[in-house]
């Protein structure tokens, strides 16, 4: 017998620490080769650690929402013969594979964000039944599992019931990352929002058109490609909005190519992919690139470059987006474009009382470099090319 130690594998890109998420064993354990052991993390990348060797886990080199330096003992393992001691395997910055079989005994079947998830709920996969394929365990048959039995309550009290009991939720991983980054951004940025009422109502006419004519050829167009558009065609009088701001050398960059950044809500929390250079793009090409950069968000497949370098960003919340949002800049940008649901309310055209389709815009600047006049001033450029959208495609 020996024992085999995996160190924490070089993700790459100069990379010198990472935190650990999730420990998939425990110490006396017994795991296969290539069995995944634990989730690690860095910039938004979680990447997931298979053992090179089967074997018992002897000790574990952390806790989860530790972080620990690349080529640190990350496991040590007993395996039969005479192995010595090696790193694991080097991982790339996408997601390992879970295994595919679930023989008896062995790891359940989950999704690395499925098993986050029930940690969150405090819920043991071992005891879950899953509804997936070859019984893979889904978000929905976590929650059918976590929902409390209770004792039927007699006539009259349910609408009363007590409740009790509580959860402790460690925010560690990308809900750490995310809460350093906003309580960094909120700190360091005085940022004010500007937020302006846009009719759509044309907007969406036209929209609604290209949908039905075009969209089975061209797929199908949201708000969000027309909102981009017309930031791009608004960033060469505004070049203060599309930039970069180093504070540690007080050095603005103002940037020609407009990388817009998209605020996507995934499982483990907010995420903003890069569409890049938006400048070149039609408003199709623009549509399939959101649609790509969600999907594989969402499925934590997006490289690390799809996650950076964004120049200005968008947020939005969809049907959900209320009235007025007061949006958190995506540091180190100066910049961010809030979008609010659209509603139809009653307005006052030409002295008449008629329909509209109204959409407010809530941005935030950062005013240590953004004055309020210019941000307001570029808010209207948006408004304008918005209400009146055949100017989107005027040069």
């Amino acid at each position: 017998m020996s024992a085999r130690v995996v160190k924490v594998p070089d993700i790459g890109e100069g990379i010198a620490e990472v935190e650990l998420v999730a420990w998939y064993v425990k110490p006396g354990d017994a795991v296969e080769a290539d069995q995944v052991v634990a989730d690690v993390m860095t910039d938004k990348a979680t990447v997931e650690v298979p053992s090179p060797v089967a074997g018992r886990v002897l000790a574990l080199g952390g806790q989860a929402g530790e972080k620990l330096a690349v080529g640190s003992e990350l496991i040590r393992i007993e395996t039969e013969g005479g192995l010595e001691a090696a790193p694991a395997k080097p991982a790339d910055a996408e997601p390992v594979a879970a295994p595919s079989v679930s023989p008896a005994g062995a790891r359940p079947l989950a999704s690395p964000a499925v098993r986050r998830h029930a940690r969150e709920l405090g819920v043991a996969l071992e005891g879950v039944r899953g509804s997936g394929p070859d019984g893979r365990i889904l978000h929905e048959d976590l929650l059918r599992h976590a929902s409390p039995r209770v004792a039927k309550p007699s006539a009259g009290d349910a609408r009363h019931a007590e409740r009790h009991g509580e959860q402790a939720v460690p925010v560690i991983g990308l809900r750490r990352q995310i809460a350093e980054r906003m309580q960094d951004a909120a700190r360091r940025i005085p940022h004010f929002t500007y937020v302006e009422e846009v009719d759509v109502t044309e907007l969406e006419a036209l929209r609604l058109r290209l949908n039905e004519e075009r969209g089975a050829e061209r797929g199908r167009l949201t708000v969000l490609p027309f909102l981009m558009r017309a930031i791009v065609l608004a960033a060469p009088s505004f070049p203060q909005m599309n930039a970069r701001f180093d504070d540690g050398k007080g050095v603005v960059t103002r940037h020609a190519a407009v990388h817009i950044g998209i605020a996507t809500q995934t499982p483990d929390g907010l995420m903003v992919p890069v569409v890049r250079h938006a400048e070149a793009r039609d408003l199709w090409s623009t549509a399939a690139e959101i649609a790509r950069l969600a999907s594989a968000t969402r499925a934590r497949k997006a490289t690390r470059d799809e996650l950076s370098g964004s120049t200005i960003t968008i947020t939005s919340l969809g049907p959900l987006g209320g009235i007025v949002t007061t949006p958190v800049i995506n540091a180190p940008e100066v910049a961010i474009v809030g979008v609010n649901r659209i509603v139809e309310r009653p307005a006052i055209r030409s002295g008449a009382i008629v329909p509209r389709k109204l959409m407010n815009l809530s941005s935030s600047f950062d005013h240590r470099v953004v004055d309020g006049q210019d941000a307001a001033q570029f808010v209207q450029a948006l408004r304008g090319y918005l209400e009146c959208p055949a100017m989107l495609f005027v040069d």
